[in-house]
């Protein structure tokens, strides 16, 4: 996210018009050849190889959901693991399982065993079961809008001070001289807020939280 100026008027609008992020830019463009098939979020401490498509999906569901705090990869052990609130989890995402002996899956087992981690197996149905699979695309395609720290000032403070709230009240009461609808989704890509985005389709009654 970068600075933009920024003064305050009314919002007349609740709804993001489709960001530029959809038509890739020259440069953004040079920058996905550059970085290669690997995955970045706030809560990645270094990039993720991605190898499926599925995997990709997962990653980016993992870095809006709430419960997760942080994604580590293991580069030796060419795995992904989850550090949640209640606990660190495997992250096994069935389409990417390449075949394996019966004697790998056992040494597999004992690794996860030593690392004390769970797994957590994901198909291919349930990475892309809805409204979930819809709302994090759409939320996630708004990733590198530019927020001003003005907006994202106001939109923080105002989750502080009234709790969580409907996604519309929230657009509504923000006072910008641009539609802060795109500045929302910026802000919960970036781990600064938390949407709801599992139990119906984005949308105006979409509860909005503070992430602390």
């Amino acid at each position: 996210m970068t600075d933009t100026g920024d003064r305050s008027k009314s919002s007349d609008t609740l709804w993001p018009a489709p960001p530029p992020a959809l038509s890739p830019t020259s440069s953004s463009r040079r920058r996905s050849k550059t970085a290669g098939d690997l995955f970045l979020s706030s809560k990645t401490a270094t990039p993720i190889p991605l190898r499926h498509p599925a995997l990709h999906d997962a990653l980016i569901q993992a870095s809006l959901d709430p419960q997760v705090r942080s994604i580590v990869y293991i580069p030796s052990a060419n795995a992904t693991v989850l550090q949640r609130d209640d606990g660190s989890f495997l992250l096994d995402v069935v389409p990417t399982r390449r075949i394996r002996t019966s004697e790998e899956q056992r040494r597999a087992q004992i690794a996860l065993t030593d690392l004390g981690l769970k797994p957590i197996a994901l198909t291919a149905e349930e990475i892309r079961r809805e409204p979930r699979y819809s709302n994090v695309r759409l939320v996630w395609s708004y990733r590198e809008s530019p927020v001003s720290v003005g907006l994202r000032l106001r939109i923080l403070l105002t989750l502080l001070d009234e709790g969580p709230m409907p996604l519309g009240e929230l657009l509504k009461s923000i006072r910008s001289e641009v539609d802060p609808a795109p500045a929302v989704m910026a802000l919960a890509c970036a781990d600064l807020l938390v949407l709801d985005l599992a139990s119906e389709p984005l949308g105006p009654r979409t509860i909005a939280r503070s992430r602390s």
